[in-house]
């Protein structure tokens, strides 16, 4: 009777003196084909070369293999998958709620907030929370959520119109700008602040540079004057001595 002990699969290919086949087909460090040769034979060519032996097709007849830096080919890899990550977009739906009674100084708080969203390529909800007497005056929230997307109509659009939940009433902004150019934006601007930093400092530098070579140019003018002034307290007693 077959049991699962448990364990996970391994998804890595057999490498070197874990191929277990008598020959495979061999391609070559460039991507050339070498032909089929006895396993014997490819694990002697990957010890010439200074390679491993890698199977990359473990399900043809007879296996595929090939010639190259392991070690350097799952680095590259691991690098390849982490930049698409990065890259991924993931849209993501930020909330925001409100009052209908909201002041103005409270409002533009969350409009702020609203905008960053926006800015960043995420979608918003918008939520009106009713309490009490205001669940029978739907239309104060409605005219807020209306306001709202009128604010912010340069960075986003209604894509779900207001409608009522319960005792609340929401409504979905959806970005003009895609999540990826976003992204995009952003670390292009975060690269000009970091080359603006880099600038401010290397100009800091230079000044300093200047002023130091200042302060040598008036030590060495203060430095002259006062040789200048000793020879001639020095001349009036040489004469003296000459006439003697």
């Amino acid at each position: 009777m077959w049991c699962y002990r448990g364990g996970s699969i391994s998804t890595e290919p057999r490498i070197n003196d874990r191929i277990r086949v008598p020959e495979v087909r061999l391609v070559g460090p460039s991507g050339e084909q070498v032909g089929i040769v006895p396993l014997a034979k490819a694990l002697e060519l990957a010890q010439e070369y200074d390679l491993d032996l890698v199977e990359v097709a473990a399900s043809a007849r007879p296996p595929v293999c090939k010639l190259m830096d392991y070690g350097k080919f799952k680095y590259e890899s691991a690098m390849k998958a982490r930049e698409a990550r990065k890259n991924q977009a993931h849209t993501v739906i930020k909330e925001m709620k409100l009052r209908p009674k909201i002041d103005p100084h409270d409002y533009d708080t969350k409009k702020g907030h609203v905008v960053r969203f926006l800015k960043q390529g995420d979608k918003v909800k918008i939520t009106i929370m009713f309490r009490g007497r205001e669940q029978s005056r739907p239309e104060l929230g409605y005219r807020l959520l209306q306001r709202l997307a009128s604010d912010v109509e340069d960075l986003g659009f209604i894509e779900s119109n207001p409608k009522q939940d319960g005792r609340n009433m929401i409504m979905v902004l959806g970005p003009h700008k895609k999540k990826t150019e976003a992204m995009a934006e952003a670390r292009e601007a975060q690269a000009a602040r970091k080359a603006e930093r880099q600038g401010v400092a290397h100009t800091d530098d230079e000044a300093a540079s200047e002023e130091a070579a200042v302060e040598v140019e008036e030590d060495t003018e203060v430095a002259s004057a006062e040789v200048t002034e000793a020879a001639a307290d020095e001349a009036p007693a040489d004469e003296t001595n000459a006439g003697a």
